[in-house]
């Protein structure tokens, strides 16, 4: 019965120190909460404090974990002690409710008013503004010995002796992979860069401003001498997987595909990613920061990816390079000519999309071909980047005949896997009827205003507008050198 009692009072002194606390926080704080369904508030610390007491900014997530949120705001006269940890569950009539929340200490430098500026934080991907507020920092708080409370929290609350912390070693790495060590100028590379957390890892460990520290990352990665096909993740989800044995999370933050357009050695340097690393109180408390918040790096291996020549063709350096198949559409077989018929020439498959030029057409007389429209469709999913490039022509039949378009529209690629140049061609093959408009072209041509003349035209010879002009000039040009040379003679005899 005794240990019964013993118990007892344990709880009822824990209940009642919770109680005094939450009071004492309602009383002096202000709680700020916004979103869909008012389950996130953000809630600031009293409105004065002595300046040997904390003064926090909590977030608390209502019936959902809290997967994540921003930088707690630096506020002038304050510094950061760091975050700590906090959660509930309750059954209240049968229902669950539960509550999770993170906690950051600030610790005042010196005395006097401070603005805590209006500030927005991320919370579960949710943006929350909280206006700011003054805070007043007054002379060190003495607790008087008439204390009623005292006693509840003389070992937590006011307790002026800073916890011990312990670093965990972390089980996880930053990785930068490549799906192939060598390529072909023009044949794509799959990069990703990704966190591996361990099944048994212990150390909690956070992301953080992953927007920023992810744009300074790609500017070091992105090679120069390569087109890329970025996946844009926007969402980062952890996928499990097993690497020689052990069982992983992976999260991966980026991923693309690069195509060298030179035979240069594709470089990816080392980078590194900042974490959020919790340190853990050796002897944690009812009421204490359990938790520290602490940074650390983790770096990449830097990489490199060989380039190799594409073998030698008359197109090596035009030729598209990926795994390709022809897709074609014709209205119709049956031609006459002088009637427009439209044809698509459709190239799918794998590869830089955007790199396909349009197919060789060969001129000739049996058909106007113009210009074609393209359309383009680009997928970049499951470590690969694939689509297709579809040219619209419009042509006429000038000659009736039969005719394979194959010999009119083929486009030329070099294949990867393979290691062979392929052409594509059109399988289709053509019936063209009616009279011959090959010389019709020539006939409504405008031969221009020469051949307008050709009828009413003298064949004696014109004297041109300004042939007066050029006689009268080459008469003066006579005289002046007749001129000279007498003045040139006269001048020697006298000598």
């Amino acid at each position: 019965m005794q240990r019964v009692a013993v118990v007892i009072a344990k709880i009822r002194t824990s209940l009642i120190r919770a109680l005094v606390l939450t009071l004492l926080l309602l009383s002096t704080s202000t709680v700020f909460s916004q979103s869909n369904k008012n389950n996130i508030s953000v809630q600031l610390g009293p409105d004065k404090i002595g300046e040997n007491e904390a003064w926090t900014i909590t977030i608390t997530v209502s019936n959902e974990r809290l997967t994540g949120y921003d930088n707690f705001p630096d506020i002038e006269g304050f510094r950061k002690r760091g975050t700590s940890t906090q959660s509930q569950t309750s059954v209240i009539n049968g229902q669950i409710s539960s509550t999770q929340g993170v906690v950051m200490t600030y610790l005042p430098s010196k005395q006097g008013t401070f603005n805590v500026p209006t500030f927005t934080i991320k919370v579960n991907n949710i943006p929350i503004t909280v206006p700011g507020k003054k805070v007043v920092v007054g002379a060190p708080v003495q607790v008087r010995s008439n204390d009623p409370f005292r006693s509840l929290f003389e070992d937590d609350f006011y307790s002026r002796t800073e916890p011990e912390y312990v670093d965990i070693k972390e089980e996880a790495f930053l990785a930068l992979t490549t799906s192939k060590d060598d390529v072909y100028v023009g044949e794509g590379v799959t990069t990703s860069l990704s966190f591996f957390v361990a099944d048994n890892n212990r150390a909690p460990l956070h992301f953080h401003d992953l927007g920023k520290q992810l744009s300074d990352i790609l500017k070091k990665l992105r090679p120069a001498n390569c087109w890329e096909e970025n996946f844009n993740i926007e969402n980062i989800e952890g996928e499990i997987v097993n690497i020689n044995g052990r069982g992983y999370t992976e999260y991966k933050i980026y991923q693309g595909t690069f195509y060298p357009l030179n035979t240069q050695t594709i470089t990816f340097p080392s980078v590194g990613l900042e974490m959020l690393k919790f340190k853990l109180a050796k002897n944690p408390t009812f009421f204490g920061q359990n938790r520290l918040e602490d940074y650390k790096t983790f770096y990449t291996k830097a990489k490199t990816v060989k380039v190799k020549e594409l073998p030698p063709h008359p197109m090596r350096d035009a030729v598209a390079v990926g795994n390709y198949r022809l897709e074609e559409r014709l209205n119709t077989t049956s031609l006459q000519t002088g009637q427009s018929v439209s044809y698509d020439f459709g190239i799918y498959g794998e590869g830089n999309v955007s790199s396909i030029d349009k197919p060789m057409v060969r001129n000739n007389e049996a058909f106007e071909v113009y210009e074609p429209n393209v359309k383009q469709n680009i997928n970049r999913d499951k470590n690969r980047v694939t689509g297709s490039k579809t040219f619209s022509y419009f042509m006429i039949p000038k000659e009736p005949g039969k005719y394979d378009l194959g010999d009119y529209f083929q486009w030329v690629y070099f294949n990867p896997g393979t290691k062979k140049y392929d052409t594509l061609k059109s399988k289709q093959f053509v019936t063209v009827q009616g009279e011959s408009k090959k010389n019709q072209s020539i006939e409504s041509s405008d031969l221009g205003s020469f051949y307008d003349n050709v009828d009413t035209a003298s064949n004696q010879l014109q004297t041109s507008p300004n042939t007066g002009w050029i006689k009268w000039g080459a008469n003066i040009f006579a005289v002046l050198m007749v001129g000279i040379s007498v003045y040139l003679i006269t001048r020697k005899a006298h000598e």
